[in-house]
């Protein structure tokens, strides 16, 4: 095995996530320590980032998730330390963060995404109920594991969906529904992982269905055609590519009726807790949890 030198996994933070972070950080740092090496957990909330180097410590796995963590922030501070560092870069991290902006790239190449529009609180809500049709998604468009996200069945519910969203993130986004499914694909050093779909047992894979049900179905193998299951991992490879994306990632897919995907959004420092996506792809396609988080170790880089 290669010889990392001394490890710190980054965990818990300061974003919406933090909890979710604490259980990925605390499986990743275990996974790190069985195979023999010198990681130790490292809570940003509550240690200095500086004392990476003043305790001497070599690389960087960063299991936070959400605002402070995987949005270009602990990246360059990092870069500028000159401490190597696991996932994205601080452009692709800040950009994957912003799903409008990540929009905008898509869109520029000619890849598919669902209809959007922005919603302000002085917008015209019965407009955007016409053109993107009920029932549809409003979300923050800066926070992740669908925190602030609501379901919009009848306009007159858009309003409250609009402030809920707004109390995380002056950007909200509403999205059309898209019927045929929820599937999601992880990048590892360039390469795709096997496709899971997801069928959550309630409306939506929210947060309670990502991380506190038990009957939330994951399909690994997702069923799909080899034909299009090769076409959905090819257009996850050439979107994470299109942002910038570096070493290990996750992107998520809507399916319509027809058997079309379209993209919705990139994760550049997935989870990794006992309900997370990415180690159930790694399992699929032969790798234990720790050859997982040793490849992303080794991944690591300085910009």
């Amino acid at each position: 095995m290669k010889d990392f030198g001394k490890v710190a996994v980054l965990y818990g933070g300061r974003s919406a996530e933090r909890e979710v972070s604490l259980k990925s950080g605390a499986a990743v740092l275990a996974a790190l320590q069985r195979s023999g090496v010198d990681a130790h957990a490292f809570d940003p909330a509550v240690q200095d980032l500086h004392t990476l180097l003043d305790d001497g410590y070599q690389r960087v796995f960063i299991a936070l998730h959400g605002r402070y963590g995987e949005d270009g922030t602990v990246q360059g501070a990092l870069e500028l330390m000159g401490i190597p560092y696991t996932g994205s870069g601080v452009l692709a991290s800040a950009l994957a963060m912003d799903k409008w902006r990540t929009k905008l790239v898509w869109q520029a190449a000619g890849l598919p995404i669902p209809a959007y529009e922005l919603l302000t609180a002085e917008g015209d809500f019965e407009g955007v109920v016409a053109r993107l049709g009920l029932p549809l998604f409003v979300k923050p468009a800066n926070e992740g594991s669908s925190v602030g996200i609501s379901k919009v069945k009848q306009a007159s519910d858009l309003l409250g969906a609009y402030e809920e969203a707004a109390k995380h993130d002056a950007l909200v986004l509403a999205e059309a529904y898209v019927g045929g499914g929820e599937y999601t694909a992880a990048i590892l050093g360039g390469q795709a992982l096997p496709v899971i779909k997801i069928e959550p047992a309630n409306e939506f894979y929210d947060y309670e269905a990502k991380y506190l049900r038990d009957d939330t179905r994951y399909l690994c193998p997702c069923g799909l055609a080899p034909a299009q299951e090769a076409e959905m991992k090819h257009l996850a490879r050439l979107a994470f590519a299109l942002i910038g994306g570096a070493g290990w990632g996750r992107v998520d897919f809507l399916m319509d009726e027809a058997g079309k995907p379209y993209l919705l959004e990139i994760n550049t420092s997935p989870g990794m807790t006992d309900h997370s996506l990415v180690p159930m792809a790694a399992r699929q396609a032969g790798m234990s949890f720790e050859q997982l988080v040793l490849k992303i170790l080794e991944l690591a880089h300085v910009g």
